[in-house]
């Protein structure tokens, strides 16, 4: 009986996937590249995105019709905006990273501030932002980049439920 058992025990372990060990990635590293990002972009540079996403990056925002696939595509998007934002302060609100293996979701709220000639500071946006982030060749990358805006006012909003 005893052999049985660990005959048994031994099978069950040959059975289970392999697994990696964890890298014990720290949620902060994933918001630190992303306020990276957003630090470059509000400079009116776009390379700090650039920099961390992936080649197969594929990307929604409200000024895009359709899903942006790859990062050439995104680049030929995007490099126009250079030196053309300028991005006072933000604020990124409610950050969550949610790891699962080598995929890392990150989502926030994020509201962009440009000031006023009397000093004070007005909201000129609010976002919902969705980072999906995945370990690509050891490193952390974007993969999935969607963008919408809060509450925005719709022009013909739908009657009633849908």
């Amino acid at each position: 009986m005893k052999n049985l058992m660990v005959v048994a025990a031994a099978a069950s372990l040959l059975a289970a996937p392999a697994q990696r060990p964890a890298d014990n990635l720290d949620p902060k590293q994933i918001v630190a590249m992303e306020k990276a990002a957003l630090d470059r972009w509000g400079r009116g540079d776009p390379q700090g995105y650039i920099e961390i996403m992936a080649p197969e990056i594929t990307y929604f925002d409200p000024s895009t019709e359709k899903r942006i696939d790859g990062l050439p595509a995104l680049r030929k998007m995007i490099e126009p905006y250079t030196g053309k934002i300028k991005i006072e302060r933000y604020e990124m609100m409610n950050p969550q990273v949610q790891r699962h293996g080598d995929i890392a979701l990150l989502t926030f709220n994020l509201l962009n501030f440009r000031k006023l000639p009397d000093g004070k500071e007005q909201v000129t946006l609010r976002w919902n932002s969705t980072e999906t982030y995945a370990r690509v060749s050891g490193r952390w990358r974007i993969i999935h980049s969607h963008w919408s805006f809060t509450k925005p006012e719709l022009k013909n909003p739908p009657a009633g439920p849908q």
